[in-house]
């Protein structure tokens, strides 16, 4: 199983934040993406540490941090799993994030330009002047 594991995660950790955030969000982009589909189990934290050879105690913060998100349940004795409504609750947590992070600076630079809805418009759907 751990080979099968450390080929199906090809998870790369950078130094720019901790492994257990890092850990998170590549679970979370694999329940967004499908590879863990709502209602099955995810790997146990024994499974993950071994197959990515990280501390045991990094990925169970990684696990809590996706428990409190709302995006795991812990089955007594049998493990961790994606819950229902887990992807939409990722896309519409994104969706907020895309808007906060790229949109909403957009639209003010693009009023400091003195630009209308129609060119912006333009400009995102490639046919600017």
């Amino acid at each position: 199983v751990t080979n099968q594991l450390r080929r199906k995660m090809n998870y790369t950790f950078k130094d720019d934040s901790p492994i257990f955030q890092q850990l998170a969000k590549a679970l979370e982009d694999d329940i967004f993406l499908g590879t863990y589909e709502e209602g099955t189990a995810i790997p146990s934290t024994t499974e993950l540490s071994v197959a990515l050879h990280i501390n045991p105690a990094t990925v169970l913060k990684a696990m809590n941090l996706l428990l409190d998100m709302d995006l795991l349940e812990k089955r007594r004795g049998i493990g961790m799993f994606v819950k229902d409504g887990a992807k939409e609750r990722i896309k519409e947590r994104r969706k907020k994030e895309f808007k906060e992070k790229y949109l909403s600076p957009l639209l003010e630079e693009a009023k400091r330009l003195g630009m209308d809805k129609k060119e912006i418009a333009l400009l995102i759907m490639g046919e600017e002047k």
